[in-house]
């Protein structure tokens, strides 16, 4: 960005994606002969303050905000992660999870004897970026595409190059912005809006981007077969409303999925309510395919985090008790229908139910915008085990009573994919079917490089 100043640039679009973590954040910059690095743990208002950007001078930033999928929430898995390679500095920020990352950690040490400090894939990426052979960026990206499986929307500087790079298969969301001569790469373009900057389009799956002096380059992995498998939880739960994914406005996917909600589960109600805030959508376009009244019924604590994407279960459920309290004078002696957008371990929502109930509701029938979720998802979302997921251990009757609705329904995997348009296997569903888009180790966790660094336990 010219002008000196993308760190600040960084912060404010970093600002408008918190949603997508909320564990760390972190900045690198690059003034053409050195980078910086500042991250720490916790939210990007708290982590931020003006002196920190003394050091971040220069016309290349990238940021980061993290939700750990693979390795803890620890300062050290804090991003963007700088490494020294044969190519020389590098720093790197990515969403998604590299399911091969084990094999690719004891090559990089085999092969260039890397010195890991993290827990995380994204150091893995980082280094083997670093040290790809190749007489171009596009040529060391395209080699990693090779190595690379499972998911990874990237971002990396050089002291005078900005890199991006999308898998082949499109899984996490990346997209392209100019704003005042320069370039703006980021997850959401609710990013782009916010800085002013104009939303060009997605990257393409496989999709290299250089930006250095000599301008813009793009090129697409030769290996790209074309097929697509954008992760759909991102238009059903993840991304920000405002956000344009897949050509969709997801404001608008939510409330055709609400509205096809409500073909499918019908019931007489009095009112419709959703849960604040990746619900509201959902719930207005049940209310206006049934007919039913929609009003708000919970308020919702703006101050508290996104429950899903806490760490451990205990901060989820502390975090549900902190987040919603109910309109009493609304809600009481009605029949509601409660959208929520999913449910995924089913501890949190019975004490969503519980409210309701305490707060005088005469019927709570429960309608989730996502079909059951079944399976572990190894994409980029910390989506639990098998154990941990209630769908995959107990029947639509089983979990109705466990949450204490007076009746639960889930839209359809067909019903879903009529909606966002992936019948033709544009999104990964695998959480729903366990139709994985790549071939996955189910034994994989996120903790799965834990032991491999000192001093990187939780205890």
């Amino acid at each position: 960005m010219p002008g000196g100043d993308a760190s600040h640039l960084a912060f404010f679009g970093l600002f408008a994606l918190q949603h997508r973590g909320q564990e760390s954040a972190g900045i690198a910059a690059a003034n053409g002969q050195d980078i910086n690095v500042h991250a720490e743990m916790g939210l990007v208002t708290q982590i931020f303050r003006e002196r920190d950007f003394y050091p971040l001078s220069g016309d290349i930033a990238i940021g980061h905000t993290r939700y750990s999928t693979m390795g803890s929430s620890l300062l050290c898995n804090a991003q963007p992660l700088l490494v020294q390679g044969q190519h020389g500095k590098l720093a790197l920020a990515n969403n998604g999870n590299i399911i091969n990352a084990p094999q690719l950690k004891e090559q990089l040490q085999s092969d260039w004897d890397c010195n890991f400090s993290s827990t995380t894939d994204t150091e893995i990426l980082a280094y083997l970026l670093a040290n790809a052979p190749g007489s171009t960026w596009e040529d060391r990206i395209f080699h990693c595409m090779r190595q690379l499986e499972g998911a990874f929307s990237a971002v990396a500087l050089t002291p005078d190059t900005l890199l991006a790079a999308r898998d082949p298969l499109g899984i996490r969301p990346l997209c392209l912005g100019k704003l005042n001569g320069g370039w703006i790469i980021a997850s959401e373009s609710c990013a782009l809006d916010h800085l002013g900057a104009t939303y060009l389009r997605e990257l393409e799956p496989g999709e290299a981007v250089v930006i250095d002096k000599d301008g813009f380059h793009s090129s697409i992995w030769s290996g790209a077969t074309g097929r697509r498998a954008l992760c759909v939880f991102e238009l059903i739960y993840f991304a920000r409303p405002d956000s344009v994914l897949d050509g969709k406005l997801v404001h608008s996917a939510r409330q055709e999925l609400g509205a096809q909600l409500a073909r499918e589960h019908p019931v007489e109600a009095d009112l419709v309510i959703g849960i604040p805030d990746s619900s509201t959508a959902a719930a207005v376009g049940y209310a206006q395919e049934s007919g039913i009244p929609y009003s708000e019924g919970l308020v919702k604590n703006r101050y508290v985090g996104r429950t899903f994407i806490e760490p451990d279960q205990r901060l989820r459920d502390l975090g549900v008790r902190q987040k919603f309290n109910p309109l009493t004078e609304v809600i009481r002696d009605k029949r509601l229908v409660v959208v929520d957008d999913s449910i995924v371990r089913g501890t949190t929502t019975p004490h969503v139910v519980g409210l309701l109930r305490r707060a005088g509701a005469r019927e709570i029938h429960m309608r989730v915008c996502a079909p059951p979720i079944m399976n572990p998802c190894y994409m980029g979302v910390d989506m639990a085990t098998r154990q941990e997921l209630i769908a995959a251990n107990h029947t639509v009757d089983e979990i109705r009573q466990i949450i204490g609705a007076d009746s639960l329904g889930y839209l359809g995997v067909e019903g879903l994919m009529k909606v966002v348009g992936g019948s033709q296997g544009g999104f990964c569903d695998a959480c729903f079917t366990g139709n994985y888009p790549v071939p996955v180790q189910l034994e994989l966790t996120k903790l799965v490089l834990e032991d491999s660094v000192p001093g990187s336990s939780d205890s």
